[in-house]
């Protein structure tokens, strides 16, 4: 059952401004994209106040939580993969994880040049709080979508992820 509600939102106005302005335009894609751009960035903050809470930042969250995953050490350049960043800043990154504990690096015996990571048990205490945490708000945001219309949400959303999608 849609959840259409009789009063319309920021979305539908500016849909309807702009079908005044450009009347042979379809505009449906905007209808998606607009809503899911306004979802992203709640999910931003509710994202940032679950870390939070557990004391972490969402840089740190990002690099504990692959190492958490992992259940190993990791080479920096596994992290740096897996987090999509740059050496420089993953080196800052871990400096900074290191000097509050969360981490512990050790020069890799296969390879004098690189370092394995691996998280400590405060790292993991941090790390799992923020997840309990942000699965519980991410829980309450979506308490009045049906787990029907949240299953074919997550579908059409990964077809979008994917990039099956054709591109601009």
């Amino acid at each position: 059952m849609p959840y259409a509600s009789s009063k319309d939102d920021e979305v539908d106005l500016l849909i309807d401004a702009w079908s005044q302005l450009l009347p042979d335009v379809d505009l449906t894609p905007l209808d998606v994209m607009s809503r899911l751009r306004r979802a992203a960035f709640h999910l931003s903050k509710l994202r940032a106040k679950a870390f939070a809470s557990a004391g972490i930042a969402v840089w740190e969250f990002d690099v504990l939580a692959v190492l958490r995953r992992a259940g190993t050490e990791l080479s920096a350049t596994r992290l740096i993969t897996a987090t999509m960043i740059g050496s420089a800043a993953m080196t800052n990154r871990l400096d900074k994880l290191a000097e509050r504990g969360l981490v512990h690096r050790r020069p890799n015996p296969s390879d004098g040049r690189a370092i394995l990571v691996a998280i400590t048990a405060e790292g993991i205490d941090r790390v799992d709080a923020a997840m309990t945490e942000l699965v519980r708000l991410e829980a309450e945001a979506l308490r009045d979508v049906s787990r029907q219309d949240q299953a074919l949400l997550a579908s059409a959303l990964r077809v979008l992820a994917a990039g099956e999608t054709h591109e601009a």
